[in-house]
């Protein structure tokens, strides 16, 4: 007889967020769009996002800054091989949409710390804003959920600042596969 096939769920194990941050991973060959003054009014980030998607491109990170005066800027990531489709479709719509401008740049990177612990730690980002930060690298777009934090920096510094970071957070004294710094694209 087979015992039952399914899922076993476990008490979470009190070390489990002992480690705040598990690893940091780097996804490379990205682009940074950002619609400039748009207005903020219902419909336009559907309007713009909806051209990008029925391109078929991927969209990563999505930032909106805080409105003011009746505009925001909507920053957002793509990787670098559609950056000169998405800007062909956006140019007409950022007219349309009453922005100011379409700014671009390619050559960019995202560096993500993971972990299971920084829901229940604090200055996680601090952290890694002051490791970054002292080592003069910029931070371009920031993103946070409640185990992840992403930021948009110079490719040309991505290594560096995956190694800082491992070293910010103690990765190496980790337990062997408990943490890893994970090149993606």
């Amino acid at each position: 007889m087979k015992p039952d096939i399914g899922t076993t769920a476990k008490e979470e194990t009190a070390s489990m967020e002992d480690v705040v941050v598990r690893g940091v991973s780097i996804d490379r060959h990205q682009a940074k769009l950002t619609v400039d003054d748009v207005r903020d009014e219902p419909g336009v980030a559907g309007r713009i996002f909806s051209m990008i998607a029925a391109a078929n491109i991927v969209v990563d990170m999505i930032v909106q800054s805080v409105s003011e005066y009746g505009t925001t800027d909507l920053s957002f990531t793509i990787h670098e091989n559609d950056l000169d489709a998405a800007r062909k479709l956006l140019e007409p719509i950022v007219t349309e949409v009453k922005a100011t401008g379409l700014i671009t740049k390619k050559g960019v990177a995202k560096l993500s710390v993971v972990g299971i612990g920084m829901r229940s730690h604090s200055g996680v980002a601090a952290r890694l804003f002051d490791c970054l930060g002292k080592a003069g690298i910029n931070i371009q777009l920031i993103s946070t959920s409640e185990i992840k934090i992403a930021v948009v920096i110079d490719e040309a510094e991505v290594d560096r600042a995956a190694q800082l970071t491992h070293a910010e957070f103690g990765l190496g004294s980790l337990t062997s596969g408990a943490a890893a710094m994970q090149p993606l694209g």
